[in-house]
């Protein structure tokens, strides 16, 4: 028999969490507002996506990946520091314990799967940098985030975030400029274009 929780079919945690937790955990932060993380405490993305990221060397911020909903991040959940977490968007977000996870086992058999799926996601992004051609790895760069953050429309995948040019030239280790470049030789191309409110569709 075939494991309800695939990583090809990940679980919503929305009902499960409405199912468990009745008190007022839920906490909303504003598109580019800093989300507080304590040692002890996980957040799980109900509405929204939220950018995780550290700082390199030089100070310039580095992406580690996104959270979309039902996908936990966290202090415990990661080794580095400084480690930040930021809403692209207005997000709703879910406040739990290890405690609350270690004590039922769904819950945490649930966030287990959409953990892995983030470290997928991570990865992916990581591989980004086997390719020496920032414009390759800009291309795979959109490709991953059509497949997490991506909603079909006419004409293509329109991502459900606005991204800078300063934040996908820091995903793939180059400058603005050449990231702002690059964007313009991938519209030329007819690869992507820009709806009306600035957001990229990918026409790939």
């Amino acid at each position: 028999m075939a494991n309800a929780f695939t990583l090809d079919v990940l679980p919503d945690l929305r009902y499960l969490f409405e199912e468990i937790y009745r008190e007022n955990r839920l906490c909303s932060f504003r598109g580019g507002e800093s989300i507080p993380m304590k040692p002890e405490e996980i957040w799980v993305v109900c509405q929204g996506v939220v950018q995780l990221s550290t700082s390199s060397f030089s100070g310039d911020e580095a992406l580690l990946g996104f959270a979309s909903p039902s996908m936990p991040f966290g202090y415990p959940l990661s080794s580095l520091d400084p480690y930040y977490a930021k809403g692209l968007c207005k997000v709703d977000l879910l406040r739990l314990t290890l405690s609350d996870i270690e004590e039922s086992a769904p819950l945490a058999q649930g966030l287990f799967c959409h953990l892995s799926h983030r470290l997928r996601q991570t990865e992916a992004i990581l591989a980004l940098f086997v390719d020496r051609r920032v414009e390759e790895r800009l291309r795979h760069l959109l490709l991953i985030l059509k497949e997490e953050i991506g909603q079909p429309t006419q004409g293509g995948t329109r991502l459900t975030v606005k991204l800078t040019h300063q934040q996908l030239a820091n995903t793939i280790g180059t400058n603005r400029v050449t990231a702002t470049r690059l964007l313009g030789k991938l519209r030329d191309e007819q690869w992507l274009k820009l709806d009306q409110n600035r957001h990229i569709v990918i026409m790939a």
